[in-house]
């Protein structure tokens, strides 16, 4: 995994914009190589973990998804494979939509 020292560099010169803020200089995430649409990562092994809490019902949508798949499309694929290609969807439109995304909109609803 890179380190956050090959993620992130400085956008530039390193002076500060603020005089109160001496010694931080304001760092961004800019990609060094031309913008490529993401792909959600598919079957590896994934060495990373988050733990989400889903209500009773949640969980049942998201089964009902994966047996959906299954059974209409003929893709057998596990819960974690539809999450993580749903915030594939959502973080993608997000970046091309920004404030009209989806995501930005419900967040606003709730």
């Amino acid at each position: 995994m890179p380190s956050s020292d090959e993620l992130f560099r400085p956008t530039s010169d390193g002076a500060p914009a603020d005089p109160g803020k001496v010694g931080k200089r304001p760092v961004h995430a800019v990609p060094d190589e031309p913008e490529v649409p993401r792909k959600p990562s598919g079957r590896v092994k994934h060495d990373e973990k988050v733990t989400v809490y889903l209500t009773a019902a949640e969980l049942l949508e998201l089964e009902h998804a994966r047996l959906s798949l299954r059974a209409a499309h003929g893709l057998a694929v596990d819960r974690g494979r539809v999450v993580r290609e749903a915030l594939h969807l959502v973080l993608a439109d997000l970046e091309q939509n920004g404030e009209d995304s989806a995501l930005v909109r419900r967040l606003h609803e709730g």
